[in-house]
């Protein structure tokens, strides 16, 4: 007899979003009670250092010249080299520094919040937890010690319907402007606008999955072709006529 799937909800509200976290099989709740203590405590920490919407955020103070970076907390200078790097990664396509108003990390820092919320769970006697940041995904494990988890990509004009199932091997990241508009920014044309109508990006880093997740969103075909060549990420994109393209090892779940 199969044995059933246990799990524990939790919902963080947070960054302006509900970050909500899965535990599976968890055989520990004192622990991991004291673990979700910490992802609390690290994820407001994160929306107190990173808002662009809390004026006296050290990002937003940055962001008016009236701090300099290392008078900031050293994660804004961590997430700042992180971004650079994913902008070398995709060719520029990903680029905080071009936004209006000033550097913008927060195209990375969600998935990067994510990323390290994760890593507090880790040591919890549990077969797999997952982290959902308003549906980028940071995982580890699966709902059983035996099987992965699976995660479904939403058709970006029918929140009712999925595009596709694909098997959680760590993370997962979708970007598109179907939920909050054209908010996606081309920075080569300074234009808000995206090439397809969703884009996702699996990989080892949330962190990296999002950025890489809203440069596929703006450039389209050009950065398909770079994430091909990144080991360790894969993706996928459906464009505005539903046709769905993929790199060769996009793990989809098929019938």
């Amino acid at each position: 007899m199969t044995r059933a799937v246990t799990s524990t909800r939790h919902h963080i509200e947070v960054m302006g979003t509900v970050v909500t976290v899965d535990l599976f099989d968890s055989r520990d709740e004192d622990a991991a009670a004291e673990a979700i203590t910490r992802v609390q405590e690290l994820l407001r920490d994160v929306d107190r250092t990173f808002s662009t919407y809390k004026e006296a955020s050290p990002l937003s103070r940055l962001r008016r010249g009236e701090v300099s970076l290392g008078e900031c907390p050293p994660e804004v200078a961590e997430v700042l080299d992180l971004c650079q790097r994913a902008k070398e990664l995709t060719a520029g396509w990903f680029d905080p520094w071009a936004l209006p108003g000033g550097v913008d990390p927060t195209g990375y820092v969600k998935g990067w919040a994510a990323q390290r919320a994760l890593d507090e769970l880790r040591g919890l006697d549990v077969s797999g937890a997952i982290v959902n940041a308003a549906g980028d995904v940071a995982s580890f494990g699966g709902p059983t010690d035996a099987e992965p988890f699976h995660s479904g990509i939403v058709h970006p004009d029918d929140a009712q319907r999925l595009v596709a199932v694909v098997e959680l091997r760590a993370c997962l990241a979708t970007s598109g402007e179907a939920q909050r508009g054209a908010h996606l920014y081309n920075p080569f044309t300074g234009d808000f606008a995206s090439a397809v109508a969703s884009a996702s990006v699996t990989g080892e880093d949330l962190g990296v999955c999002d950025a890489l997740a809203t440069a596929l969103s703006v450039g389209g075909h050009d950065v398909m072709v770079l994430i091909d060549r990144l080991d360790g990420y894969a993706a996928m994109t459906l464009d505005a006529a539903g046709v769905m393209r993929a790199t060769a090892d996009f793990p989809l779940v098929r019938d």
